[in-house]
């Protein structure tokens, strides 16, 4: 399982301590970690680390944007992917959002757990991603609730509801005894978060043999003669 999504930065001395630090924050925590400890892990001399990078912030906040990037990126794709139903497109970005937690379990934890220890203007980049992904999945509640799809009761706590679910599926997910793959499990946690919007059940289409009664029905119908 890859540490990062492919990236052209990381390649070369660089990638290889991009690739070290994610295991590291994700075990020990930011503070918990050292420049020391990241040289070591990346098999680098702490002196030729500081010539890629400035800072061990450095480190975490590139690690943190690409974490927050890749998310992004995948539930735009899905959503271009979805259709127009909101019920659709709400299952596709929870797929997609949990997909992204079970293919890069370091990666988001890093994301996730350590972005509060960068300053304000480390993580802005970050978090101005993270607002953008807030706002596909508002605006997807948001349509399904205006055509009468979803029933939601507060727009801004299910959004965020939704949103948090998930997200601890990169601290655990596969233990053996799981007995779903990724594509499974994210079709578990779709179903859950249209559970969670009040999704009311598409209208189920008529089967084929229905519609031969009907069209037999209406022959006989309009075959009847009065006299």
């Amino acid at each position: 399982m890859p540490a990062l999504p492919p990236r052209p930065a990381a390649e070369g001395t660089r990638g290889r301590i991009l690739l070290a630090a994610p295991r590291l924050f994700a075990e020990h925590g930011y503070h918990g970690t050292s420049i020391r400890d990241i040289a070591a892990e990346a098999a680098v001399q702490p002196a030729s680390l500081y010539a890629h990078f400035p800072s061990k912030e450095a480190i975490l906040a590139e690690l943190v944007l690409a974490g927050h990037e890749e998310h992004h990126t995948r539930l735009v794709t899905a959503l271009l992917d979805s259709g127009t139903d909101p019920r659709d497109r709400l299952a596709a970005l929870l797929r997609a959002h949990v997909q992204a937690h079970t293919d890069y379990p370091m990666l988001a934890v890093v994301a996730n757990n350590e972005m509060h220890a960068l300053s304000p203007p480390a993580a802005a980049p970050a978090a101005a991603v993270r607002r953008r992904s807030e706002a596909l999945l508002a605006e997807v509640l948001a349509m399904g609730h205006q055509q009468g799809v979803f029933d939601i009761v507060h727009l801004e706590a299910t959004a965020a509801a939704i949103g948090g679910i998930g997200i601890r599926v990169a601290h655990w997910y596969p233990p053996p005894e799981a007995g779903l793959n990724a594509s499974q499990l994210a079709d578990v946690y779709a179903s859950l978060a249209l559970r969670m919007a009040r999704a009311r059940q598409p209208a189920s289409k008529p089967s084929r043999r229905m519609l031969g009664q009907v069209r037999h029905t209406l022959r006989v119908r309009t075959s009847i003669r009065y006299v």
